[in-house]
């Protein structure tokens, strides 16, 4: 009696694992996609921040009645809370004051811990109030 071979039987589950693979790779493609915009965001914001703080600094002297603005506060409020940023004075000169935001850049993958920092820093000329 002659035995049947069948064939393709070695290859069952052969798609299964391709399928799973491809979905991982993808995944992980879909992933650093994300991180990129997270990434130009947290930089985004930053330059966003450092103008606010510059431009709260600039105010040499408020008018009679107008508080004086805080620069570190403006610049931390003009940043998305959930990027919790740095707001430090970076020097003055004599007609100009200038300021630096640094954010931590989070990560969206697994086993990344972080993606450094992203620092702008903004400089603005001192205007002064005409009475």
């Amino acid at each position: 009696m002659p035995m049947r071979i069948r064939r393709g039987s070695a290859d069952q589950g052969q798609v299964a694992v391709e399928y799973i693979g491809f979905v991982a790779i993808l995944l992980l493609v879909g992933l650093a996609a994300i991180q990129l915009g997270v990434a130009a965001y947290a930089v985004n914001q930053a330059g966003t921040g450092a103008r606010a703080a510059a431009r709260a600094a600039s105010l040499d002297k408020p008018r009679a009645g107008e508080p004086k603005l805080n620069p570190v506060a403006a610049g931390t409020a003009a940043v998305s809370g959930w990027l919790k940023p740095d707001v430090s004075p970076a020097g003055s000169g004599g007609d100009e004051v200038a300021y630096t935001v640094t954010i931590k850049i989070p990560s969206v993958i697994p086993g990344i811990p972080d993606f450094g920092t992203a620092t702008r820093t903004s400089t603005m000329p001192k205007l002064q109030h005409q009475n």
